[in-house]
């Protein structure tokens, strides 16, 4: 008998509705409407899973954001596995955690090659593959540039050599060149993964954000990091642009206070372990998803989504399927206050809503009734701790080792309050360890740089004093303090305070590079040969060699300070310090035209080096370039009012080219704030130039 059609389109819901409706959605995300599609992923670092308008914010615009929310599928409840920024995004390219693909932290680890990545992965199976970062702790040199065609890592290289920065680009010029790449690479099968960096502290949104957002910076971080990505997903919202799986999630969040954490880092709470998650496009059906969720199911789903095959024994698994029966249990760890402070070190495991934190003082939270982790249930819950504590990685050693940090990143992360400072290979910690015990500490490290950065160094010295009387052994201390000191012009007092936290057993790697660049600042070079020549010998470690570099210029070695230049600069062609070096020594030498070309080089890497503006002046000036030089000391006096060189310069330049106001400006400001145990000689010869431009 033949059936209706009425009944038979009956028994095919029938059948659909006993299949589930995750089927539906399965063939969706990873049947023939996502197969080979293009894959955009999007990580906003330090953004707080709260901080966004769809995610319930009403204090804070992101229309960009809410609107691919709105018309893709969220992920509520998803956690990071890291608190800092490399090893977050190791686990979301390679789909593994931590203690697997084995980077713990922002310095002295490096992806092994023998790990896929979502990009090689990816560009194995014929995409088009580019990378566009934001800031210095996603460089290539970590392992992460690995199967992209085009690995985007630009931003600008610091001259000063007592800066509390580090290297970043704002979101603006981040999208933009992604946005080249994306329309100069259609037709193909596409791969892109943006990073803007711009919510992180310090915070400083740009305008209109700045004055819309002027009690909660933060957030105007964040609204202006939500306006940078409209012209790369507007098209995709508005139709524009042909479909892709668009990915859009956290590398971890921020504490603004949290638990009386200041940024991120330091504890493992929701305010930083929970993350966005957005999946839009090809084959995603809109939606609310409540799953647990992790950045080790990202590889998987985006594979899945658009039929490529996964590496075998992943931890994660599509969240476009099914979810898997039984309870999920997620692992994560924040080590940086162990690796980098000697603190103990802070892991542990997601049940659902239970979570265990295990340090020297354990801690057992019911997210559910206690989001905000208040009361802390292990005294009370200890079956449920045993339990969970079972499910944590069964390492081989644990705590893990450092790694080994070279002295440049070190000295690009110190803004993070994370300086290197090797935990003397302890695994025993008593609850005097514990970060919870330690948190005004950590807070005292970040008022340190906050202080510094706005110049306010007599208080910046007092609180890195407290830190060194804290904890004697962390070397991070003695190295804010001596900082500190030399911006000071205390430079002996600097050198002292390094070489007594290595009589207290703070050996580093950073601590060692700042007695030499101490040293060779203060005119002892020979000592700073000797303390820098090791840590450089390897060849690995290019602030080293840089440092050895300028040692070597301050002893007058001029031909070995030109070699150790060249070295770094074989290593990075566009080394902003190398090039101050081989220009500086071009100079001594007698060679300006070529002192005027390394530096003109590095100019063109970055234009706000005072330190190359200045030996440009003296460049232009010996070359009869007499306008250039008091241009080129000018830019170097606004970007740093402390080149007294370039003040002093330019007084007495300005004075024999007749720019008699000027001169007496400059030479006056220049007699009223240098310091005299550096420039006694030249203070003089500025009040004898000052009094015959007085008649």
């Amino acid at each position: 008998m033949k059936r209706s059609p009425v009944l038979l389109a009956a028994l095919l819901l029938a059948a659909l509705a006993g299949a589930g409706v995750w089927w539906l959605l399965g063939r969706r995300a990873g049947g023939t409407g996502s197969r080979g599609a293009d894959v955009v992923l999007v990580t906003l670092d330090t953004l707080r899973h709260d901080a966004l308008g769809f995610a319930g914010n009403a204090r804070v615009e992101t229309p960009v954001l809410d609107a691919l929310a709105a018309s893709g599928r969220v992920f509520p409840e998803t956690h990071a596995h890291n608190v800092v920024t490399l090893p977050s995004h190791t686990n979301i390219l390679t789909g593994l955690y931590p203690h697997q693909h084995g980077v713990r932290d922002n310095s002295g680890f490096t992806l092994s090659a023998r790990f896929p990545t979502l990009a090689t992965l990816l560009q194995g199976a014929g995409y088009a593959t580019a990378a566009f970062v934001g800031a210095f702790p996603l460089d290539a040199r970590f392992g992460l540039g690995r199967g992209f065609e085009v690995y985007d890592d630009r931003y600008p290289e610091e001259s000063a050599p007592t800066a509390f920065v580090i290297a970043e680009r704002p979101g603006d010029q981040v999208v933009a060149p992604a946005l080249a790449w994306w329309r100069a690479n259609a037709g193909k099968k596409r791969f892109l993964w943006v990073h803007l960096y711009d919510p992180h502290a310090p915070y400083a949104p740009p305008e209109p954000f700045a004055s819309r957002y002027a009690a909660e910076p933060y957030l105007g971080e964040v609204a202006a990091t939500d306006a940078f990505l409209a012209p790369l997903l507007r098209p995709f919202l508005d139709g524009a642009e042909s479909p892709a799986l668009v990915a859009v999630t956290a590398d971890h969040g921020e504490a603004l206070g949290d638990h009386g954490e200041l940024t991120h880092g330091l504890f493992a709470y929701e305010a930083t372990l929970k993350v966005p998650l957005v999946l839009w496009g090809a084959g995603v059906e809109p939606g609310v998803d409540r799953r647990p969720a992790g950045h080790v199911d990202l590889l998987p789903t985006l594979l899945a989504a658009v039929g490529v095959e996964a590496p075998a024994d992943l931890p994660g698994s599509s969240l476009l399927a099914p979810p898997a029966a039984g309870e999920r249990r997620l692992y994560f760890e924040a080590l940086s206050p162990y690796l980098n402070r000697g603190w103990a070190p802070l892991r542990g495991v997601l049940g659902g809503k239970e979570k265990l934190i295990e340090l020297p003082l354990p801690e057992l939270y019911d997210l559910a009734a206690d989001p905000a982790e208040r009361d802390n249930r292990f005294d009370r819950e200890r079956r449920t701790f045993r339990a969970l504590r079972a499910a944590l990685p069964r390492e081989a050693v644990w705590p893990p080792r450092p790694g080994t940090i070279s002295a440049d990143a070190a000295a690009r992360l110190r803004s993070l309050g994370y300086v290197a400072g090797s935990p003397g290979g302890r695994t025993r910690f008593t609850a005097e360890d514990d970060p919870k015990r330690l948190v005004e500490l950590d807070r005292t490290i970040h008022e340190v740089i906050d202080r510094y950065s706005r110049g306010d160094l007599a208080a910046a010295a007092a609180l890195a004093r407290q830190g060194v009387a804290a904890r004697p052994e962390m070397s991070a201390g003695y190295e804010h303090l001596a900082l500190v000191l030399r911006q000071q012009e205390r430079v002996g007092e600097a050198v002292a305070v390094l070489q007594d936290g290595l009589r207290r057993g703070a050996t580093s790697p950073s601590l060692l590079r700042e007695l030499g660049l101490a040293l060779a600042e203060a005119g002892r070079a020979d000592e700073a040969v000797a303390v820098l020549q090791p840590a450089a010998a390897a060849g690995d470690d290019v602030e080293a060699m840089n440092a050895l570099a300028a040692a070597y210029y301050t002893a007058g070695r001029l031909a070995e300070a030109e070699g150790a230049a060249e070295r770094v600069l074989a290593r990075d062609p566009g080394n902003v310090k190398a090039l101050e070096t081989l220009g500086a020594a071009a100079l001594a030498a007698g060679r300006p035209r070529q002192a005027a070309e390394h530096l003109e080089r590095a100019l063109a890497e970055n234009p706000a080096l005072p330190i190359a503006w200045n030996s440009l002046g003296v460049a232009s000036f010996q070359l009869g370039e007499v306008a250039a030089a008091l241009t080129a000391w000018e830019r170097s006096l606004a970007l740093d009012p402390r080149q007294f060189d370039a003040l002093y310069n330019y007084g007495v330049i300005a004075a024999e080219a007749g720019q008699r106001v000027k001169a007496r400006a400059a030479l006056e400001r220049f007699v009223a704030t240098a310091p005299p145990e550096r420039f006694a000689a030249d203070i003089a010869a500025a009040r004898r130039l000052l009094s015959g431009l007085a008649g």
